[in-house]
């Protein structure tokens, strides 16, 4: 793939990303987007149920399934590699965009808060949400997401970004998680929807977790292990 071909789809890619993340902003949150997590085309509870889960279920396959390193070393025998993370980004968007599409909502209210502890959630959760978004900054934003790999094609070799703990990672491992935890649970009006969002999410999380722990530590050895022992993995201040 020429340099130019592989930029335009690295920024393609990147641009899906940044759509569907700020429009997740506002479908948990029920806020200015069309179609939320609590509105929508609803059906009995046991349809919506099922049908919500496999497409939480089809986004935690792949999320986790394309970032394995076993998938990628086998993934990029057929795509370029210069452009591996990009499609992972692409396809995670895409996912999230037909989650939006097709969820069906479960209204039934399980909590609704009101005064003082209303505003506190509502701070939870924009700090979550601000938590995710800053601790991609923390490490590499840019190789995150795609465009490093995609701007180095066919020029300066790639390389993975040194390893760094700075800001939110002197306390916790994983705060890109801690954040969207905080955000899917933070919610001053707690339907059945998302609730099983937030509990089907983190699930995953905490699963998905354990083998990034382990990749990392086959990645980076004893470095890893000397900062996992030191720091804990989603709540600060803790062994």
């Amino acid at each position: 793939m020429s340099k130019p071909l592989a930029i335009l789809y690295g920024v393609l890619a990147y641009a899906v990303f940044l759509v569907s993340f700020l429009y997740a902003v506002g479908f948990v949150g029920n806020l200015v987007v069309p179609k939320t997590i609590d509105t929508g085309a609803q059906s009995d509870w046991m349809s919506a149920l099922v049908v919500d889960v496999v497409l939480l279920g089809l986004f935690a396959v792949q999320h986790s399934v394309m970032a394995r390193p076993g998938f990628k070393a086998w993934w990029t025998r057929i795509v370029p590699a210069t452009v591996e993370r990009s499609t992972y980004v692409l396809v995670s968007s895409l996912l999230l965009v037909l989650l939006f599409w097709q969820w069906r909502p479960l209204p039934a209210t399980v909590w609704d808060t009101s005064g003082a502890l209303r505003t506190v959630l509502l701070v939870l959760y924009w700090l979550g949400w601000a938590v995710v978004l800053l601790s991609t900054f923390m490490i590499n934003h840019f190789d995150l997401f795609g465009l490093r790999q995609v701007v180095l094609a066919q020029g300066a070799a790639y390389q993975h970004p040194p390893f760094m703990t700075r800001g939110f990672y002197a306390f916790v491992r994983h705060p890109i998680m801690l954040g969207f935890i905080i955000a899917f649970w933070a919610a001053p009006t707690m339907t059945v929807g998302r609730l099983v969002f937030a509990i089907a999410t983190t699930g995953y999380i905490l699963i998905a977790l354990q083998l990034e722990e382990r990749d990392l530590m086959t990645f980076l050895g004893d470095r890893y292990r000397e900062y996992r022992r030191r720091v804990p993995m989603l709540i600060p201040w803790t062994k």
